[in-house]
């Protein structure tokens, strides 16, 4: 599955996608709706959450007005680093090179040094209670596999877009991503990441305001499900991605 195929777009359209623009209309841009800092913060502390981070957004918050000593520090400077990448991202253009950067950047304390910002060179798999639910692409296949997932983000942000077109493919970077799965650690807040820089940088700054990260946090079993298309990377069954695209429009309603 290439990153740029409309095959599933028709059917998205008709569930939500031609719902999008009046979810966007109707979604709080102002500063009531909170800043693009504030949002950012949000945005972190939830991705972090995702993956076991206990800080939640108000102990996160208070910590920053109080620095108070007693929270867990790795955890505070984890979701501070992860702040920091979104903010690199927000002042930078979306390509390879940028978004390893921005992997160096919130990846300092959840791998050794010669791991940040770079791809990894031994096999990863996804692991639950039950044991391993998913294997990833073989380490020596990953830079093949990243030089042509951004060689179609290119594609895509030369591309003029419906704004149900940008979500439709924002979502399948995602997915793809998270299947390809090419860091030792951090291959979740990197592809949420990645997945509102792209839309961000279609349709503006604005948009880094929306609570994806939230949305899946709130919904994070069905959020889990929907990513899970098969054992491996040569087993995954694209036609199941359905559940997973129709996630992203619904955090226009947080």
């Amino acid at each position: 599955m290439q990153i740029t195929e409309e095959k599933y777009f028709a059917e998205y359209n008709n569930l939500t996608g031609n719902q999008i623009n009046s979810m966007i209309e109707s979604f709080d841009f102002t500063t009531a709706g909170g800043s693009i800092e504030y949002k950012t913060q949000a945005s972190a502390v939830y991705s972090s959450n995702i993956e076991g981070n206990s800080i939640d957004l108000n102990s996160f918050m208070n910590h920053k007005l109080s620095k108070e000593k007693h929270k867990p520090q790795k955890e505070i400077q984890e979701i501070e680093n992860l702040i920091l990448a979104y903010k690199y991202a927000q002042e930078n253009k979306l390509n390879g090179k940028k978004f390893l950067a921005c992997h160096k950047i919130f990846s300092k304390t959840l791998v050794i040094k010669s791991n940040q910002g770079k791809y990894r060179t031994e096999k990863v798999g996804v692991f639950d209670k039950g044991g391993l639910v998913y294997l990833a692409i073989e380490p020596g296949y990953v830079q093949e596999a990243m030089t042509e997932f951004f060689a179609g983000i290119d594609f895509l942000l030369n591309k003029n877009l419906t704004t149900a077109h940008v979500f439709y493919f924002a979502s399948l970077i995602h997915l793809k991503f998270a299947h390809i799965h090419p860091f030792r650690d951090g291959n979740g807040r990197a592809a949420r990441l990645i997945e509102k820089w792209f839309i961000a940088q279609k349709l503006g700054n604005n948009f880094w305001k929306i609570s994806s990260e939230k949305y899946y946090k709130d919904h994070q079993p069905e959020y889990y499900n929907n990513i899970n298309l098969g054992v491996n990377y040569y087993e995954l069954n694209y036609d199941k991605c359905m559940p997973f695209l129709l996630m992203l429009p619904q955090c226009l309603h947080q």
